[in-house]
């Protein structure tokens, strides 16, 4: 199954808390997008695996994913090593994707990090013809995607470019909130995360808008690249 875009993320929820609406975006573009989690955050305060899992499928089938799939690393505790990085390779030469998004390249949480490493180490090792691999069985060809984006997450990065989602705000929002068992509910149990906080949905308005303010639309979402970007036709530039 070949996807235009490949997003991995460390925890269910990192996608769709930083770059949900550029997901729906590129769907709506007729884009196929799909999705790799890290782990089960099973190491979250609050929730489950199992309810991880279920509240992962109802954010895709809200976003309208064409697959979203699940490593099993070890949350927190998952290496930047020869073996986690061949994983995400799989996944790479897999999916075949021509754009991957990442996690951030440093955050507040330390396997947001460690992610965009692997990923950043697998985005090159996917394409060489040397490194075998096998997926069910059979050998896998190499795959050399065009770029690789991260995104944007607890803590404040100066964007390299803004995508519009003014139009998809509200329905990234309600792929958030698929992740119930992460924020606040007044009659749930009480933890004191930062997510969990009455004011963290609050704090993703204010950034979605400081992102879109930045390039004078209401909703955006910011993302980094570690190499000069090119455009081939400056009228596509807002």
């Amino acid at each position: 199954m070949k996807l235009d875009v490949l997003v991995f993320a460390a925890h269910p929820d990192d996608s769709e808390l930083s770059c949900g609406g550029t997901i729906l975006s590129l769907i709506a573009q007729g884009k196929k997008v799909g999705v790799v989690d890290f782990t089960r955050g099973e190491m979250g305060t609050r929730g489950t695996p199992e309810i991880r899992d279920a509240e992962a499928a109802a954010a895709a089938e809200i976003l309208g994913l064409t697959v979203r799939d699940n490593l099993g690393f070890q949350d927190v505790f998952f290496s930047h090593d020869d073996e986690h990085a061949i994983e995400v390779v799989k996944k790479i030469r897999q999916y075949q994707p021509d754009i991957i998004l990442a996690n951030a390249i440093e955050d507040r949480h330390p396997d947001h990090g460690k992610a965009a490493s692997l990923v950043k180490r697998a985005f090159f090792l996917a394409g060489l013809k040397k490194l075998e691999t096998e997926l069910d069985g059979e050998p896998q060809e190499n795959w050399y995607p065009k770029n690789l984006y991260h995104y944007i997450q607890t803590e404040y990065m100066k964007p390299d470019f803004v995508v519009d989602v003014s139009e998809h705000w509200e329905k990234r929002m309600e792929a958030v909130k698929a992740f119930k068992s992460q924020f606040f509910d007044p009659n749930g149990e009480a933890s004191n995360t930062l997510i969990s906080t009455p004011e963290f949905m609050e704090l993703l308005e204010a950034r979605g808008k400081e992102m879109g303010m930045s390039i004078r639309v209401k909703y955006g979402e910011g993302f980094v690249c570690d190499r000069m970007l090119g455009v081939s036709d400056l009228s596509s530039l807002l």
